[in-house]
């Protein structure tokens, strides 16, 4: 784990412990930016060991790293004050992405909990949800956006999906076992699903995602989905992977400026966005550089 931490250019550490009890005394000590907690520590758990640097070193962040993956237990570590969440098995890939989430003053939680839904997830010193996802497969895009997607339409909300065929077609029918009325919020007007690649090449100049050209081709769009969803103050969830595409295909810029154009967007519609990743297309210390950038645009970020 350090050796791991280690990684990041800013990060140092500065002390390691063996058990609960050494942790809160050298909490308290040191006073560390992070601290890094198991839950099953000898002596002392990593619950009531949290419960205490919580009291004695109030500014440290507290992040768990446990092999639980119970969403329960997850509530538990998040309402002891903790801002992040990685189960072990994905601490190769999530570790240092949810310290920098961490660190931004947001919460992290590994994608791969089971039952524990994004929405559940604080999102602090924010005034828009922009989340994303790093998905290590097929099913881990299925399983993020169906849950994004099913919770907005099930509160009355509309929901636009701009994917890759496959992906599109596949989520409709994970949707529909999920019993959610995708034909009825089809012939409404609340769900609408465009091909990622179409819209994208409709956004392009010169390589870059053109300001006018994205908020002409979207604001409609939200507009309209708004207009016919039934809540009294509707939002709408917005699922896309044109930015995953930009980095599949090494246009790394253009997806950090299309992120920030999401951002824009947040500032002036009711919009929550949820954008997606595949983890295999991330490798090299300079995608490494990117990909914290890319974390940066986001108010939450999940990976699995």
């Amino acid at each position: 784990m350090c050796s791991t931490l280690e990684k990041g250019p800013e990060l140092q550490v500065i002390c390691e412990v063996s058990d609960g009890f050494e942790a809160v005394q050298k909490a308290e000590e040191l006073k560390p930016d992070l601290i890094v907690l198991d839950i099953g520590l000898p002596t002392l758990n990593g619950f009531e060991a949290a419960r205490r640097i919580r009291k004695l070193a109030p500014e440290s962040k507290i992040l768990f790293l446990s092999q639980e993956s119970s969403a329960d237990v997850v509530q538990e570590a998040l309402s002891l004050g903790a801002r992040g969440y990685v189960v072990k098995a994905n601490a190769g890939s999530e570790l240092l992405p949810a310290v920098e989430v961490v660190f931004r003053g947001e919460r992290f939680v590994s994608n791969s909990i089971k039952g524990y839904k994004l929405t559940e997830v604080p999102v602090a010193k924010t005034t828009h949800r922009h989340e994303v996802v790093f998905y290590s497969d097929d099913t881990v895009f299925l399983e993020s956006f169906n849950r994004f997607i099913a919770a907005a339409l099930k509160a009355g909300n509309g929901a636009i999906v701009v994917a890759t065929k496959s992906h599109r077609d596949r989520l409709l029918q994970r949707l529909k076992v999920e019993c959610v009325d995708v034909d009825g919020a089809i012939q409404q007007g609340t769900y609408i699903s465009l091909d990622a690649a179409d819209t994208l090449s409709s956004i392009m100049v010169n390589g870059l995602p053109d300001p006018v050209r994205f908020f002409e081709g979207v604001s409609g769009l939200i507009e309209a989905v708004s207009k016919a969803a039934k809540a009294e103050h509707s939002r709408v969830a917005f699922c896309g992977e044109r930015v995953g595409l930009l980095w599949a295909e090494g246009k790394t810029d253009a997806a950090i400026r299309l992120e920030q154009l999401c951002n824009d967007l947040c500032k002036t519609h009711e919009v929550d966005i949820l954008c997606a990743y595949q983890l295999s297309s991330i490798h090299g210390e300079e995608d490494e550089h990117q990909f914290q950038s890319i974390c940066a645009e986001h108010s939450a970020v999940h990976s699995g």
